[in-house]
């Protein structure tokens, strides 16, 4: 290994990160994918279906679907959002010496790459990928709203629980990236408004009229016939999500709460081993030059943390919520980042011992879960 690597602690610490992401996916691998390939079966076979785009675009091209290809497409959505992602860090702060310690804390998070390791196949990773892209596209243009407004349609159409997840990020990046830019006209406000009022609108379809119409048996043994294995019925063994009502979702999660609260503290203390770029966050927004652009900051952190606070109420994914929420303020840092500044913000520090304990600690834990920590 390269001398600087052991020199650098930083540099040694991605290097470890690297080896985790591969445990990570071995062990992923061999676990059976039951919510992620059902999601890949599910087209638009009875009528307009919530949870089935991905499956519908999956039937254009096979008629059989193989387990292997949850895998597939999880490890190819996994490598391109990667791959964006050491981009957006590259254009935004370079890899310079000193930008190190943030990238670690990033890349290296358990709650970022790691976890969509383990949570390979699930949906959640689209969003933070179309937003990464709408943070590396230029926003000077109409286009980039009707842009925003058609990665937010399409990940509604992939899951409705994106109207909470992802949608107010992206919305969020619309409006620090193109509105505090270029300002408001009436006719981006226009536009951006009708965006808006599109996407509840299509949620409120996948929510309520998205529901299969057929028997559920009936809706299975359509499933079965598009199984390349159609023996491997246990992982058919989610279908009644399609038949779920939001009434019977709310009344799991809070039957499950009080067991679930027990992960809070966990989940404080994994928040809390990313101080220092909490620090560097607020500094970030401390440095804004206007303070009309520091209060609509704030007031996306909100909204975008409200929408997280919803879903905790309604479905006891925890672990899975908190690890996105977390994404989202990384994602939010980089729009802020491009906002005018009245000065430059301090790095965090690559010498701080405390620091550097906290980068070996996010470095060694493997990911955060998709229910409970770990």
């Amino acid at each position: 290994m390269d001398l600087r690597v052991w020199e650098n602690p930083w540099r040694l610490m991605l290097a470890v990160n690297a080896a985790v992401l591969i445990g990570v996916f071995w062990h992923k691998i061999t676990l059976p994918p039951y919510v992620p390939y059902i999601h890949l079966l599910v087209d638009y076979h009875f009528g307009f279906t919530k949870r089935a785009l991905i499956g519908a675009v999956i039937s254009l091209f096979a008629a059989k679907v193989p387990v292997w290809l949850v895998f597939a497409l999880g490890g190819a959505a996994w490598l391109i959002t990667a791959g964006l992602f050491v981009q957006l860090f590259r254009r935004t702060f370079g890899f310079d010496e000193k930008h190190l310690p943030l990238f670690v804390f990033m890349a290296g998070s358990p709650f970022f790459l790691k976890n969509f390791m383990h949570t390979l196949g699930h949906f959640d990773i689209y969003g933070c990928l179309f937003a990464i892209c709408l943070l590396l596209f230029p926003a000077r243009s109409l286009a980039y709203v009707l842009l925003a407004a058609a990665f937010s349609a399409t990940l509604v159409l992939i899951h409705h629980i994106h109207l909470l997840m992802y949608v107010p990020t992206i919305a969020a990046i619309v409006v620090l990236r193109h509105y505090l830019v270029q300002g408001v006209s009436r006719q981006n406000a226009t536009v951006g408004l009708a965006s808006l009022a599109a996407i509840g609108l299509l949620f409120i379809a996948a929510q309520f009229y998205g529901t299969m119409a057929v028997p559920e048996a009936e809706f299975v043994s359509y499933l079965q016939s598009r199984m390349a294995n159609p023996s491997q019925t246990k992982l058919l063994s989610f279908s009644y999500i399609w038949y779920q009502p939001l009434s019977k979702e709310v009344f799991d999660t809070w039957q499950r709460l009080p067991h679930n609260l027990l992960g809070i503290p966990v989940f404080a203390l994994l928040i809390w081993l990313h101080t220092p770029l909490w620090r560097y966050f607020l500094n970030l927004i401390a440095t804004l030059s206007m303070e009309a652009h520091r209060r609509i900051v704030a007031a996306a952190i909100v909204v975008v943390s409200l929408g997280y606070l919803v879903m905790f109420a309604m479905i006891f994914d925890y672990s899975r919520w908190i690890s996105n929420w977390t994404v989202c303020m990384f994602l939010i840092l980089y729009a802020v980042k491009a906002l005018p500044a009245s000065k430059d913000t301090p790095p965090i520090s690559a010498d701080d011992r405390k620091t550097v304990v906290f980068g070996w600690i996010v470095t060694l834990i493997p990911r955060v879960g998709i229910v409970r920590p770990f």
